[in-house]
C-alpha cells in the first residue's frame, strides 16, 4: 500500500504543473486578474494569446469524430487542494486513456469548477468537470463535461460521500468507480487549443468540450460549493483569432 501511495503522490506532484493553492486564488489580491503579477513564471496568464477557458459561440465545421475514450480503471486518491476537489490516478496506471488525432493520452486526474469555466453562447453551466490527460511526451489534453442541475449523479455521489471538507486534506479511494459514467452517451464535442485554467496557465493544451451535459442534484452542487467556499472558475479569455472546431 505504501508503494502505491507514493506513486499517487508522485503523480500529484508531476501532473499538472500547477502552483500551490496557497499562492493564488479566485478572490481578492490573488484572484485571476492578478495571477501574472504574483509570480514571474506565470506571465502567460496575462500575456498568453491561447488561454482557457473560452466562450463557445462561433464555431467552424470540421466534421470532428466523436471522442474515443478507453477508461478501464478508477482513481486512487481524492484530494481537496484548496481550489478544487481532485481525483487522481497513480503514476504507473495507464489503463485509462483517450485517443485524439491517433495519439494516446493517459487519464491522470479529474477535478471540478462551479460555475463552469468554459461557456456556451455566454452561458455558464452550474458545474464543469475537467478530465486531464497526458501523453508520453508531456503534452496535455483536457476533456470538459458540463453538468446541469437535475437528477442526482450516482457516480459522483461515491466521491461526494468522502469529499474532504478542508484544504490540503485527502485520502486513498477504496470504492469501485467507473469514469465512463461521467461521460455523456453522445460523445460529440467542440475542439480548440488553449491552456491550463490555473497558474502557470501553460499553453498548448488540447481542449475537448462535450456538447451534451450530465446532471447533478441541487444538494450535490450545494455540498461542493460549501466545501469550496467561493466560485472557483477563471473568467473566459479572448480567442485572439483561434477557431473552435465543431
Amino acid at each position: 500500500m505504501a508503494k502505491k501511495f507514493n506513486g499517487i503522490m508522485l503523480a500529484l506532484a508531476l501532473l499538472p504543473a500547477i502552483a500551490s493553492a496557497s499562492e493564488w486564488g479566485y478572490e481578492g489580491d490573488t484572484s485571476p486578474e492578478n495571477w501574472a503579477g504574483l509570480n514571474k513564471d506565470w506571465e502567460q496568464c496575462q500575456k498568453g494569446r491561447n488561454q482557457s477557458p473560452v466562450d463557445i459561440r462561433h464555431t467552424y465545421k470540421a466534421h470532428i469524430r466523436p471522442l474515443k475514450s478507453f477508461y478501464s480503471s478508477g482513481p486512487d486518491y481524492l484530494l481537496n487542494n484548496g481550489h478544487t476537489i481532485q481525483a487522481t490516478w497513480s503514476d504507473d496506471d495507464k489503463a485509462s486513456y483517450i485517443k485524439l488525432d491517433d495519439e494516446k493520452f493517459t487519464l491522470r486526474q479529474f477535478h471540478f469548477h462551479a460555475p463552469s469555466e468554459n461557456t456556451v453562447n455566454g452561458k455558464h453551466y452550474p458545474l464543469e468537470m475537467h478530465l486531464v490527460h497526458q501523453d508520453d511526451e508531456g503534452e496535455m489534453a483536457v476533456v470538459a463535461v458540463m453538468f446541469n442541475v437535475g437528477a442526482s449523479n450516482a457516480e459522483l455521489e461515491k466521491l461526494w460521500k468522502v469529499m474532504p471538507d478542508e484544504a490540503d486534506k485527502g485520502s486513498p479511494l477504496r470504492v469501485e468507480f467507473d469514469v465512463n459514467n461521467l461521460l455523456p452517451t453522445n460523445k460529440t464535442h467542440w475542439r480548440y487549443t488553449g491552456s491550463l485554467t490555473t497558474p502557470p496557465c501553460t499553453e498548448g493544451v488540447r481542449w475537448v468540450v462535450m456538447k451534451h451535459p450530465l446532471t447533478i442534484s441541487a444538494d450535490q452542487l450545494k455540498k461542493f460549493k460549501a466545501v469550496m467556499h467561493h466560485p472557483n472558475n477563471r473568467p473566459v479569455q479572448k480567442l485572439h483569432g483561434r477557431m473552435i472546431l465543431d
